[in-house]
């Protein structure tokens, strides 16, 4: 079987908040942020707006470039969403 790997950037209502993840199941891990069912970051900040993701097969390439997104300042987090994603939509509802 095919494994496929998602690298995502979540935020919350206002934008105020960034959150870089990494999952073998993008709609399970986005309804897991939404319906608050693990605690920590996400939960207690209300991040639960999918803006950005990329897809990859080698769980190697997902989490070098996971590493790359999360080292990189916010502006260039933004400027990702920004190219992908210009109205910031929740890309969970499409």
């Amino acid at each position: 079987m095919h494994k496929q790997y998602c690298i995502y950037i979540m935020t919350n209502k206002l934008h105020r908040v960034l959150y870089t993840g990494l999952t073998n199941d993008l709609e399970k891990r986005v309804y897991e942020h939404k319906s608050k069912l693990i605690e920590g970051f996400t939960k207690k900040y209300n991040v639960n707006k999918l803006v950005y993701y990329e897809e990859f097969d080698d769980i190697n390439d997902a989490i070098a470039r996971e590493k790359q997104i999360k080292s990189g300042s916010r502006q260039k987090k933004i400027d990702l969403i920004a190219k992908m994603n210009p109205a910031w939509k929740d890309l969970s509802e499409e």
